[in-house]
């Protein structure tokens, strides 16, 4: 039945992917591109305008000599800062002995999917001692230049990922993507009080844009973006609550990967209910439109930052693929929505749409123009059920006057007979002869 219905809110799955054309999913907050395709692009940019930059300071010679001598100093700096970010000093540690590399990441390789405790306590183990210098090293460089932009630390996050993944690079595929989950809960954790809203972006304002933009439009109802609903359910009947509050819970994550297991909760729970609903599974369309309805419902704290977090410090193969990567492409397709609605997505005329969202007049359609036709109906039925009643109230009350009338006319006649009948006794006792007994 839904699927019959006019729909504002329509994506395909080509619309999702990357716009590159490398067959992962793409982003709005990466203008289409995938992280590792926008990443390449963006450096390219930068590098471009350096380029250009120092074109334009002059092309003389000694400007190109001294140029030249500027960059390999930075190349020197830069190469320095990487050694003390990965190895604590400015060379590298005392390489391990091949038998104790094999060791360790025999042990690592041992764990469970997911068993984060576990990593700690081989990591504390002395086979482990580089991977731990090198993360110790990181997280202490980051902690004393944390007043660096965010874009940087960003940069310096994703450079640690990618060295450090050649420390597992020779165990399977998906035993490097556990590890690497490990590391990234490691890392992040500990700097999320460093990165998380930082100063230098303007997350912050961000949020509370969003935050006014989703309660200007409370009066959304599940109708209008074509949701599954039960129909006459309370707060307590909702079947997107469990998805509410797990999207509510991911601002209280530290870790990018533990606020998309939130996400991926959150969306599980919208199939769910999509399916109880539709007895059928749901499409990306249906799923995307119950996202919405759950975002606009719970309004979730500083979710634009949450987004950027994630974008910024999670790994890449956490949002390129799989479903942590569908799900996150779909919110930010819903933020993206959220952020354009117009009447016409809701199949609202603007001036409808611009008088709702000045609470000038209740949204108008299919499921409120029905309860209002049936409130009316109500009143009219009320209306005619008080007439009713006051009509038999007047009847009531003259009928009673009536009753009151008759009693005491009947009494009144009652006594008029007693009256009559004593004085005719009285007469018949009167003129009886003596000794004679009146009947």
């Amino acid at each position: 039945m839904w699927a019959e219905r006019k729909r504002g809110i329509h994506v395909t799955q080509a619309e999702l992917l990357c716009k590159d054309g490398c067959g992962f999913y793409g982003n709005p907050a990466w203008q289409g591109y995938c992280s590792k395709c926008w990443r390449k692009t963006t450096r390219t940019t930068e590098t471009s305008k350096e380029d250009h930059g120092l074109q334009d300071e002059g092309s003389s010679q000694l400007n190109l000599f001294k140029t030249e001598e500027k960059k390999n100093a930075e190349k020197g700096r830069r190469s320095s800062t990487i050694m003390r970010l990965f190895w604590g000093s400015s060379s590298p540690p005392r390489q391990e002995s091949p038998e104790g590399q094999e060791a360790a990441l025999k042990a690592f390789q041992s764990l469970e999917p997911g068993d984060f405790p576990g990593f700690l306590k081989l990591l504390r183990k002395p086979s482990s001692q580089r991977l731990q210098s090198r993360c110790t090293a990181f997280l202490n460089t980051i902690d004393a230049y944390h007043d660096l932009p965010v874009q940087k630390q960003s940069d310096l996050v994703q450079d640690f990922y990618q060295d450090i993944t050649v420390h597992f690079s020779s165990l399977p595929e998906p035993q490097v993507s556990h590890m690497m989950d490990h590391v990234e809960k490691l890392i992040m954790t500990r700097l999320h009080k460093w990165v998380f809203c930082h100063d230098s972006c303007d997350d912050e304002q961000k949020d509370l844009t969003l935050q006014r933009r989703i309660k200007s439009l409370n009066w959304v109802t599940p109708e209008m973006l074509r949701v599954p609903f039960p129909q006459g359910g309370s707060d307590t009947s909702d079947p997107y609550l469990p998805a509410i509050t797990a999207i509510i819970e991911m601002d209280a994550k530290r870790a990018p990967q533990d606020k998309l297991a939130c996400l991926s909760k959150c969306s599980q729970h919208v199939f769910q209910a999509l399916a109880s609903e539709n007895r059928q599974p749901a499409n990306a369309d249906d799923f995307l439109s119950g996202l919405i309805y759950v975002v606009l419902r719970a309004n979730p704290p500083r979710l634009h930052s949450n987004i950027n977090y994630i974008v910024r410090f999670g790994l890449p193969h956490s949002l390129m693929a799989g479903e942590s990567g569908y799900y996150f492409t779909n919110l930010s397709c819903t933020i993206a929505f959220i952020e354009k609605l117009d009447g016409p997505a809701l199949n609202l005329t603007p001036e409808e749409f611009n008088s709702c969202m000045q609470g000038q007049r209740a949204p108008s359609g299919p499921a409120e123009c029905a309860g209002q036709k049936r409130a009316q109906e109500n009143r009219e039925q009320l209306e005619k059920l008080k007439n009713r009643q006051e009509k038999v109230d007047q009847g009531a009350r003259a009928l009673q006057e009536q009753l009151d009338m008759w009693v005491r006319s009947v009494q009144d006649q009652i006594d008029e007979v007693k009256a009559q009948s004593v004085l005719v006794l009285k007469d018949d006792v009167a003129e009886a002869p003596p000794g004679e007994t009146v009947c």
